[in-house]
């Protein structure tokens, strides 16, 4: 949402938006800068007018309260970097000239002072950024889930890929888990082909440590990923991680037919995966509850389907996600 163009609106226009807004919809500073995605600091700049507005973040509130989009002009993302690029130019070429010289003698007298010096210094570019280290505890079997749910890994990023309109707050609460677990703060990034939205951590030190907790870089279906062991041996540790599977690869729904004319509808929960380790350890754990799974389509589905089982499924397990929660209570 803070990404894309800019409206750029009258100091006065822009604060007042924000205040009618924020009034509309009955929130605190903090929780309307949280429904936002910002902190209160970003909120306060905006009402300065020291950041221009995103066209998301007004086309958004807009819905969400009723205030009107207020006329302003659309302003490209990076609009200030013509305008900065050609003044730091300038500055330059005041204080220093022009520069000049032959562009391989310059390569060249590079390539000794790197091989002579420059390669033996030490440069922190180069250094692995260290993480906080959680022990194996609730928030980490959850956050295990997670992944193993709509997680992915590569050599150099940890990345999970959530719907960025039903799982908003989700993502949300996504985040402040890996900031609370690691002292990492994660990037988003849209798919401007879908509404998938990307929660990227570009971290090898948190790369290994993903590795070490038992997931798998890659392809984790085709790697038969399954619940870790450390996850395994103990129950409250299961429940979280079922929570974190279901929470990211499975739903919450209403199953309605009629009979006799009338009609009828309840509540049913599946988990997806097409890891057939996975779908096993899930499988075991839930019947183990007492919650009655059933497995259909191929393997690749599991569902708790009477009304008793998924009301037990939320007593005992529960969501994460407001989005399943919603359902659930409709």
């Amino acid at each position: 949402m803070l990404s894309g163009n800019r409206l750029d609106l009258s100091k006065l226009v822009q604060k007042e938006f924000l205040e009618k807004s924020r009034e509309k919809l009955g929130l605190s500073n903090k929780k309307f800068a949280s429904l936002l995605g910002v902190g209160v600091r970003t909120l306060t700049d905006w009402k300065r007018k020291k950041f221009l507005l995103p066209e998301k973040v007004v086309v958004f509130l807009s819905k969400k309260s009723g205030v009107p989009v207020p006329s302003g002009k659309k302003l490209d993302r990076f609009w200030y970097t013509k305008k900065g690029a050609r003044k730091g130019a300038l500055n330059m070429l005041k204080k220093y000239g022009r520069v000049g010289g032959d562009p391989e003698t310059r390569k060249e007298a590079w390539r000794i002072w790197w091989e002579n010096t420059g390669k033996f210094q030490k440069w922190k570019i180069f250094e692995r950024k260290q993480i906080k280290k959680p022990k194996k505890d609730v928030s980490l079997a959850e956050f295990t889930g997670i992944m193993l749910g709509d997680g992915g890994i590569t050599k150099n990023q940890v990345t999970i890929t959530l719907n960025r309109e039903t799982d908003y707050d989700y993502m949300t609460y996504v985040k402040r888990l890996i900031v609370k677990l690691f002292e990492l703060t994660p990037s988003f990034r849209e798919d401007k082909k879908s509404l998938a939205t990307n929660i990227v951590v570009s971290s090898v030190e948190l790369v290994d440590f993903c590795k070490n907790l038992g997931l798998k870089v890659g392809n984790k279906i085709k790697q038969g990923a399954d619940v870790p062991e450390w996850i395994k041996q103990k129950r409250k540790l299961m429940v979280v991680c079922v929570r974190g599977l279901v929470d990211t690869d499975g739903s919450v729904f209403k199953h309605k037919y009629r009979s006799n004319g009338r009609l009828y509808k309840y509540t049913k929960i599946d988990f997806s995966s097409c890891s057939k380790p996975l779908m096993e350890s899930v499988f075991k754990f839930l019947k183990s509850l007492g919650l009655r799974p059933r497995i259909v389509k191929d393997g690749k589905k599991l569902r708790i389907e009477s009304i008793d089982t998924v009301k037990k499924y939320m007593e005992l397990i529960g969501t994460s996600n407001k989005k399943h929660l919603n359902r659930y209570n409709s």
